[in-house]
């Protein structure tokens, strides 16, 4: 195959699955032209970490559609986004709370910002999904530490399960801490029925992946403040870790997003969207089939599949492509451009699920103990030794089951019997750790 990449995407464009994936527009949104629009930063198209002219006017129209005080727009993806957000809350103080369902890029920015993470961890009902920290327990870790400088949550989480952003809110003005939260998977939030987006809620800061779940290129993404303490120097901080190359289709792809929401009827179409998926998840409920519990994103469907032993073949039968299959559970992002055929494939499916009660949960475990900071992990002298071997050494990479699951080790933390127990359960053979 002499094009590889380009060959393989041409043939699965020919599969004709159902998208129940990444990107949000799920390719049929874009007018035909955007490709012949990759220029550079010139003269007449602005520069995005000096913009004062149109880059700058679609980070106002972002700022307005988010209700945020300054809006800065990556085409780096979250990541960017991510960094660019700890970067800013750093100058308060490197040491910030941590909920652990954390992102790796964060992970992998605490060890380039030389942030030290203290963790909080999620409670879960029943063991099948993540969970989430509480109000109470955040406010116990500030009056025990008062350098704490900032809290940092993941919500939605790859499951859909919303933490209480405004109970966090309350307590982080409380004690004078910042607020920051990952919603890589929930741009679309600002935009139901509800308004459950971060920044309304009173977060500082929130990194958005807004081609999850929105109309966006892959890559697209926006830094929103609600702290204007920090609007002035966003892009510096920005441009300390982004491309010097940003790419102008996905930036293209943000703006035409930006106008079909303030001005189209993509707010109409996500709230329609909201009710058709409501139906769908009644009709998994109706089936006993398990669902996370609590406050949830109205548009993500994660169902608990223990009854199938091979979910993507499962799916695949019925011409479906799933978000992700964690072995239990299986996650679906569905969007407006998902049409009538793909979630009546979907409702298919899921009738078609008998429903297993689930009394497996994830093997609890107590925080690692801490020898090292990330940096000093990260950049020390490493070994690559397999999992069975490393029981008391130091980590020197972050480990997880899976993207939704909690980390089992972080960098720095020594391994233990039941991280080795752990990671040996998710087929975990070799592991980084510090020689």
């Amino acid at each position: 195959m002499k094009t590889p990449v380009y060959s393989q995407l041409l043939k699965h464009k020919t599969l004709d699955y159902s998208p129940f994936h990444t990107p949000g527009h799920k390719n049929n949104f874009f007018p035909k032209d955007l490709i012949e629009l990759d220029f550079t930063e010139l003269p007449d198209t602005d520069a995005l970490y000096e913009a004062e002219g149109i880059i700058l006017e679609t980070e106002k129209n972002l700022a307005k559609l988010f209700s945020a005080k300054r809006s800065v727009i990556s085409s780096g993806g979250c990541t960017l986004a991510i960094q660019t957000m700890l970067r800013l809350a750093s100058q308060k103080g490197n040491k910030i709370l941590f909920a652990r369902n954390i992102h790796r890029s964060a992970v992998n920015a605490c060890a380039l910002l030389g942030i030290i993470p203290k963790w909080i961890m999620p409670k879960s009902e029943n063991g099948l999904f993540t969970g989430r920290i509480s109000a109470e327990d955040v406010e116990r870790e500030f009056l025990n530490d008062s350098e704490i400088s900032a809290l940092y949550v993941t919500s939605p989480d790859y499951y859909g399960e919303l933490t209480d952003i405004k109970a966090l809110s309350k307590i982080c003005r409380k004690y004078d801490r910042l607020l920051l939260v990952d919603n890589a998977h929930g741009s679309h939030l600002a935009f139901l029925k509800e308004n459950q987006h971060p920044i309304h809620l009173g977060a500082d800061m929130s990194a958005c992946s807004l081609h999850k779940t929105l109309p966006v290129l892959t890559g697209g993404a926006v830094l929103n403040i609600g702290n204007p303490k920090f609007s002035e120097n966003a892009k510096n901080a920005m441009s300390l870790f982004g491309s010097t190359s940003p790419s102008y289709p996905i930036m293209a792809s943000i703006d035409i997003c930006c106008d079909y929401m303030l001005n189209g009827n993509g707010i109409s179409e996500y709230r329609k969207s909201e009710e058709r998926i409501a139906n769908i998840k009644m009709l998994a409920k109706d089936n006993g089939i398990i669902q996370p519990n609590g406050s949830c994103d109205p548009v993500r469907i994660c169902i608990n599949t223990n009854g199938i032993k091979n979910q993507i073949d499962f799916f695949h039968s019925y011409k479906i492509e799933p978000e992700f299959c964690d072995g239990q559970n299986a996650v679906f992002i569905c969007t407006p451009f998902n049409t009538e055929k793909d979630f009546q494939r979907l409702e298919t499916a899921i009738s078609d699920i008998k429903a297993i009660p689930q009394n497996e949960q994830y093997i609890s475990f107590e925080l690692p103990e801490t020898r090292l900071t990330p940096r000093e992990a990260v950049l020390a002298k490493t070994e690559k030794i397999s999992v069975e071997d490393s029981l008391g050494r130091i980590s020197a990479e972050s480990a997880c089951p899976c993207p939704p699951g909690i980390p089992v080790i972080m960098p720095g933390e020594v391994i233990n019997k039941n991280t080795v127990s752990q990671l040996e359960k998710y087929k975990f053979k070799y592991i980084t750790v510090v020689k």
